[in-house]
């Protein structure tokens, strides 16, 4: 059973917000828009991540996701664990487009191999804990350094609030709604720091988790 399903990102404008999604990166699928006008200043959170094979596919996403009228936080670059960048979408979420491998090994193909959701939390235990306890399955932990569960197509993960922040080069400061609401089979819930959750539905219609 997939337990995260998609996720909704909401903006004053989401025709605008899909097709954002769709010419900068391809998906519409898994990442939903909905109307908001709740206030928010500064970083939100969280940043979604965005895993692919090789640093062409990097750079071809970096590049139609400017093109589509985001802005670069951290541009593309070699690192320790890989080749990478971030950018801020036009309603102001965080994006990191990432791999693993630092040479390119066959033509870009632009697939996207996972979708990570990254939450920074104020206390990485206690936030795991409240996962935990509404039936999510730890896939990998680090303390109270990162917590990854195994939650299907869309995984999630738990970081420090400023840890996540530095991941993504942006302050850690911030305030006000986080504009993002989580569609999965833990029902109608609100965790720890503020993050909501609505049970899982299709093509507007709600499934029983």
């Amino acid at each position: 059973m997939n337990l995260l399903e998609s996720i909704t990102l909401q903006s004053a404008d989401p025709t605008a917000s899909i097709e954002f999604y769709r010419s900068a990166f391809g998906i519409d699928d898994r990442i939903r828009a909905a109307a908001s006008q709740a206030a928010t200043t500064g970083f939100r959170g969280f940043a979604l991540s965005l895993v692919v094979s090789q640093p062409g596919d990097v750079d071809s996403l970096v590049s139609t996701a400017l093109a589509a009228g985001a802005t670069a936080v951290k541009p593309v670059a070699k690192s320790f664990w890989g080749y990478g960048g971030v950018v801020r979408d036009p309603d102001g979420a965080m994006w990191k487009i990432a791999s693993s491998s630092k040479k390119n090994t066959g033509p870009t193909t632009r697939e996207i191999k996972e979708i990570v959701l990254l939450l920074g939390v104020a206390d990485v235990a206690v936030t795991k804990t409240f996962y935990v306890d509404h039936g999510l399955t730890v896939a990998r932990s680090f303390g109270r350094k990162y917590v990854e569960f195994a939650t299907g197509p869309i995984k999630l993960a738990l970081y420090g609030r400023r840890a996540a922040a530095k991941d993504v080069g942006v302050s850690p400061d911030g305030a006000g709604s986080h504009r993002i609401v989580i569609d999965g089979a833990i029902g109608a819930s609100t965790d720890p720091d503020g993050f909501e959750w609505q049970p899982r539905q299709r093509d507007g219609v709600q499934v029983a988790s």
